[in-house]
């Protein structure tokens, strides 16, 4: 099972946003270039870069920071935020992004998804970001009417080969994982699903791996990371099915 360290970007800094609230930030590293190389030499083997300012404006906001990122990095890296359209999206994947994540644009624009699934193939994500089990979209400030299973359901109709799903009043708070509404939504998907929101420990690690079988292929870790509540290498030991 893949472990991704999330690199979250906002004003050009390393940041991680409590339930992805703007005015509960954290900084952790004025250079997101330098967090990047820090969980690649711990032995990450993907990256899950987003840009915040982006998710929250609609349109990308640290360009920069996340073209340094893809031009420094010596592993896969999926990126997302602010990408509403096939322009930012070509761009992305032209400056090294090894996969592209739609969200707000996944569920609101999906003649777009259907358009990018058709272009891009598996090099496109779409995020189901979820609170109380309802769809949140526009940096998860917007409630939708969709539940988690029906977004997943549709945007695999739409062509996608693989889900982010985040669990948003987990993310952040170092509290564990649900892993109910995550059964459910591998369920209704039926490809590879990413999960975030909650991951704080290799127990977590262990617990995901019983949803392999399922279609459960990888988790993403910031705060615990960035805090120091665990280590990567024992999450990567975890994910590999040993016993540290």
């Amino acid at each position: 099972m893949l472990v991704l360290p999330a690199v979250d970007i906002r004003g050009g800094r390393a940041v991680r946003l409590i339930q992805g609230e703007r005015h509960r930030e954290r900084v952790y590293d004025d250079d997101p270039v330098a967090a990047a190389r820090r969980w690649i030499a711990a032995g990450a083997r993907w990256l899950h870069v987003v840009d915040l300012d982006g998710a929250f404006g609609g349109r990308p906001g640290n360009p920069d920071a996340v073209g340094r990122i893809l031009a420094a990095s010596e592993v896969p890296v999926q990126v997302g935020g602010g990408v509403r359209d096939l322009e930012t999206i070509e761009r992305l994947l032209d400056a090294g992004a090894a996969r592209v994540i739609l969200g707000t644009a996944a569920v609101s624009a999906p003649d777009l998804l259907r358009a990018a699934c058709a272009r891009f193939g598996d090099r496109i994500a779409a995020a189901v970001d979820a609170r109380d089990g309802r769809v949140v979209t526009e940096g998860w400030t917007a409630a939708t009417s969709l539940t988690a299973t029906e977004a997943a359901a549709q945007v695999v109709d739409a062509g996608v080969r693989r889900i982010v799903y985040t669990d948003t009043r987990r993310d952040g708070m170092l509290v564990g994982l649900d892993l109910m509404p995550l059964r459910d939504l591998l369920a209704a998907a039926q490809v590879p699903v990413i999960v975030a929101g909650g991951v704080t420990s290799a127990e977590d690690v262990r617990r995901l791996l019983s949803l392999e079988p399922a279609g459960l292929e990888g988790a993403i870790v910031g705060r615990a990371l960035y805090e120091g509540a665990v280590r990567l290498e024992d999450l990567l030991v975890a994910a590999a099915g040993v016993d540290a």
